[in-house]
């Protein structure tokens, strides 16, 4: 079975296709995770499902984890100095906003 990971809209490099395969992949088992953090942790469950639902967790691939996505600029890629705000590159986020592209953002007068 092959599955359509959707592409993003912006420039597209091979780090930015393995970063939106971590996030659509970290979306899907989101729930599962939680599902099995709660009874893993759970002091009120018996110890036997306890065990089983860490070993799942053990086994679940590392890319399914929420932590694996990067911050990445949404137009050149770059993994960092990216303003979370914005989602883009200090430098990309500097050009955008000398050019009047960002609205509500302009130069810092004092």
């Amino acid at each position: 079975m092959v599955m359509k990971i959707p592409t993003p809209g912006c420039f597209v490099n091979t780090r930015i296709i393995r970063d939106n395969f971590k996030r659509h992949m970290a979306a899907e088992a989101e729930a599962e995770r939680k599902a099995l953090k709660y009874i893993a942790y759970n002091m009120t469950v018996p110890v036997r499902a306890r065990i089983q639902a860490q070993l799942k967790l053990a086994t679940m691939p590392n890319y399914t984890r929420m932590n694996q996505p990067k911050n990445r600029c949404v137009v050149s890629g770059r993994g960092r100095a990216v303003l979370s705000d914005f989602k883009m590159s200090r430098h990309q986020f500097r050009m955008a906003a000398q050019n009047g592209e960002l609205p509500g953002v302009k130069r810092a007068t004092w």
